[in-house]
């Protein structure tokens, strides 16, 4: 499920000031798969609404092996206000949203990453004042990312030319309904092989690690798969005119050389701020009442 972006755009640019976010007794959990820049833009955000988070890590915690899932999901829900989960299978969520009584937050999966393509969207809301038809070129893994993108795109107006490796290719399960999606808002969902065809006219180049948590023994195979995807001023010479580049961090130089990365046209820094606004935002919508009163954005 997915927040509506104008509670981020409100929750960021209302005076937090003139709020009183009455969160001092609420905790948070962070458990499983770590990530500095995440975990920081929680802590501060979180912090920032008088909340206090309380993390759980590999080393407190063993999610189905030493605690069950279910009795994890049980007790957690008896001294939390919410948990924030990253994990490694998607499954794990899904249990843990099954079985709590409180809301339990996709943080990352295997499968998903839902907050990070809100926090992304936010950038391109502020960058090009709108999102609806705008083309996102994804050149990389059919990866977490990928699939979130494809999950909500459509939803927003937003086309999508992705480039995959063979082999490396989205889930079948969620092309599936992301083919319907597009059909449903008739927006356009092109997959390839070739980053040159997807990054053709496009307005946001975006990229992510080629080797995620957990697949560090697949690291020579994965750069010789993903050989020529390297994103570089030649692929951005074949995106529209206003083109701009996504990365999630950490970003390592062969998914993008530094001349993308840190021109003027990247919006990766700004693109990890976001995070903090858009986690603090998903804390608003489910544990206070509050309801901004700036003008609902453009999509």
């Amino acid at each position: 499920h997915y927040f509506p972006v104008n509670v981020f755009i409100r929750v960021k640019l209302h005076n937090l000031k003139l709020v009183t976010f009455e969160l001092r007794f609420y905790t948070l959990f962070l458990f499983s798969k770590s990530f500095f820049f995440f975990s920081f833009a929680f802590i501060v955000g979180f912090a920032l609404l008088g909340g206090h988070p309380c993390f759980l890590t590999t080393q407190d915690i063993h999610l189905g092996v030493n605690e069950s899932l279910t009795d994890t999901a049980r007790v957690l829900s008896s001294m939390t206000d919410a948990v924030l989960a990253r994990v490694y299978k998607q499954s794990d969520l899904d249990v843990l949203a099954k079985e709590a009584s409180i809301p339990i937050i996709n943080g990352l999966s295997d499968f998903y990453h839902p907050i990070q393509i809100l926090a992304d969207y936010l950038t391109l809301q502020e960058h090009y004042g709108s999102l609806s038809g705008l083309t996102l070129s994804w050149i990389g893994d059919g990866n977490n990312i990928l699939h979130s993108i494809m999950m909500s795109a459509a939803k927003f107006g937003m086309h999508i030319q992705a480039a995959t490796p063979k082999g490396y290719e989205p889930d079948p399960s969620v092309i599936k309904l992301a083919e319907q999606y597009a059909k449903e808002n008739s927006t356009r969902l092109s997959l390839t092989n070739d980053p040159l065809e997807a990054a053709h006219g496009g307005n946001v180049l975006i990229t992510d690690t080629w080797i995620s948590m957990g697949q560090e023994e697949e690291k020579k195979k994965r750069l010789q798969a993903f050989h020529g995807y390297q994103v570089t001023m030649k692929i951005a010479k074949a995106a529209a005119p206003d083109w701009t580049f996504l990365h999630c961090l950490p970003r390592k130089p062969e998914e993008v050389d530094d001349e993308v990365f840190y021109s003027p046209r990247s919006l990766v820094f700004p693109e990890a701020e976001n995070r903090k606004w858009t986690i603090m935002a998903v804390m608003v919508s489910l544990l206070t009442d509050y309801s901004p009163t700036l003008q609902k954005p453009k999509f």
